[in-house]
């Protein structure tokens, strides 16, 4: 081997060696200025002379070291045995947020919701950098909690004490899916209409809920309607559909015809959309054309939904869809489960 190489592997080695040396030492020297700087705390801590202020101080930065440490189950022990011992401290609620926090990090959230709302329930809210700890609790109870009931609660606790921090418009709708959810339809409308009667309700956005606004402002309409367009069953309403096209009777259409929410589009519009919305009679459309339609209803019917095809409407678009649906009123048990002529389809079936 030449005397070079040999050199060069022996520096490499060694340098690697130094390297290693190195870090091992920083790393020591850190975990001891550590493990000091904890004691030191600690030992503040226990003399008993800190002020409320200074004792703030102390703790806050032990747990924020075992925070960054990732001293998890320490940390925990750390802040409840606290606030077990010292329950006259103002910042216990600032000391259980902490611990809330760390289960949510860890994915247990089960047990932090469990301090989240221990917070609320037992400790007077407290300010912390600007941020309110109750509010901070009620937007992580919305997120994580499987409750609607509680959910129900959290939203109207935090439109109540804080308004100004929340879009109330957003919440309002989400307080009344969370009352339908649970069947509470009284309180389901009368938050919808609290819904609908703010300012910016025709133009927020709400994540999960595109046509927040139309399907509200329907529900309502649809309640506050006389429902005697529906039919018992999809056949009744299928018969007289037919019936009135063979005989030509376009009052007897326009009566069957859903009043509210009543549609006419192509199939790759929007129901929602505001040019999709029709009030037309039949009988500009009937007058001077054979009207036709097949014998059964569209393969594409489900228990839910139905497409009767017919033919004949115009020159410029001979093909209706007339698509009928079974009613989804669960707040009015006579209602649900009829069925509506709800829409028009323009064109064959994509």
């Amino acid at each position: 081997m030449p005397l070079r190489t040999s050199i060069a592997k022996v520096l490499k080695i060694l340098c690697f060696t130094i390297i290693t040396n190195l870090s091992l030492i920083c790393c020591t020297q850190e975990t001891d200025y550590y493990t000091e700087t904890q004691n030191q705390l600690y030992n503040l801590l226990q003399t008993g002379t800190l002020l409320p202020e200074g004792k703030y101080t102390v703790i806050n930065r032990l747990a924020t070291n075992l925070l960054a440490a990732k001293e998890y189950n320490q940390l925990i022990l750390f802040l409840t045995d606290y606030v077990e011992n010292n329950p006259e401290d103002i910042y216990n609620s600032y000391w259980l947020l902490m611990t809330a926090y760390v289960y949510l990090q860890t994915g247990a959230e089960p047990i932090a919701e469990y301090y989240f709302d221990r917070i609320i329930m037992n400790y007077p809210d407290l300010s912390v950098q600007g941020n309110s700890i109750h509010f901070l609790c009620l937007q992580n109870l919305i997120q994580i909690s499987d409750s609607a009931v509680n959910r129900i609660t959290y939203f109207r606790e935090i439109i109540q004490r804080f308004p100004d921090l929340v879009n109330t418009t957003e919440l309002y709708y989400r307080l009344a899916v969370e009352y339908e959810r649970e069947g509470e339809w009284d309180k389901a409308l009368e938050a919808y209409s609290t819904f609908l009667d703010q300012p910016d309700a025709t133009t927020i956005q709400i994540a999960g809920a595109p046509n927040a606004y139309n399907q509200a402002r329907n529900l309502i309409d649809f309640n506050n309607s006389p429902k005697d367009w529906t039919f018992e069953s999809l056949e009744a309403l299928e018969n007289a559909v037919k019936k009135a096209i063979s005989n030509y009777n376009y009052r007897a259409l326009d009566n069957y015809k859903s009043k509210v929410n009543f549609f006419a589009m192509s199939w790759k519009q929007d129901e929602y959309a505001s040019n999709s919305q029709e009030n037309f009679s039949i009988r500009k459309f009937m007058t001077g054309n054979r009207i036709r339609y097949s014998s059964e209803l569209d393969g594409a019917s489900n228990p839910n939904e139905a497409y009767l095809r017919t033919w004949g409407w115009s020159t410029y678009v001979s093909v209706w869809y007339l698509y009928f649906r079974k009613v989804d009123f669960p707040i009015d048990p006579e209602i649900h489960g009829r069925w509506e002529w709800a829409g028009i389809y323009f064109g064959e079936m994509l």
